[in-house]
């Protein structure tokens, strides 16, 4: 077994900042949702590591929309610099990046963030060193 998907939900007509977020901000590339799904509005992202897909955001469209504040999805980094360097991005464009919970992951070194519409996303890396 192995994950496919992680859904999120966002509010009505929340597709342009989500493609600002997910897709400017966080490095995720947009793709197509199948014709059948198509009219129920919202968008996806992928993650690619050459061709495989590594990671797959679908971002539903949710009336009345609630953020999800403690659950989440959970991006891993090849790198403590690359956590570093999508940090300073997230910033950048505008987005509150928390480290507060840094080294408290075994193995793992991460931040959290939260989209445009308050949904919690967790972005993880190996330590560095």
């Amino acid at each position: 077994m192995r994950l496919h998907h992680v859904q999120v939900s966002i509010p009505a007509d929340g597709e342009d900042s989500a493609r600002r977020f997910y897709g400017e901000a966080l490095g995720l590339t947009e793709v197509p949702k199948p014709p059948s799904l198509a009219g129920r509005g919202g968008c996806w992202f992928r993650a690619f590591d050459g061709e495989a897909v590594v990671a797959e955001i679908h971002l539903g469209i949710d009336s009345p929309f609630v953020p999800a504040k403690k659950a989440h999805p959970a991006l891993v980094l090849d790198s403590a610099q690359a956590l570093e360097e999508l940090g300073a991005r997230l910033q950048a464009h505008g987005f509150e990046v928390s480290w507060t919970d840094r080294h408290t992951f075994e193995g793992y070194e991460r931040f959290h963030c939260r989209d445009p519409f308050g949904n919690r996303v967790e972005i993880l890396s190996p330590p560095a060193g």
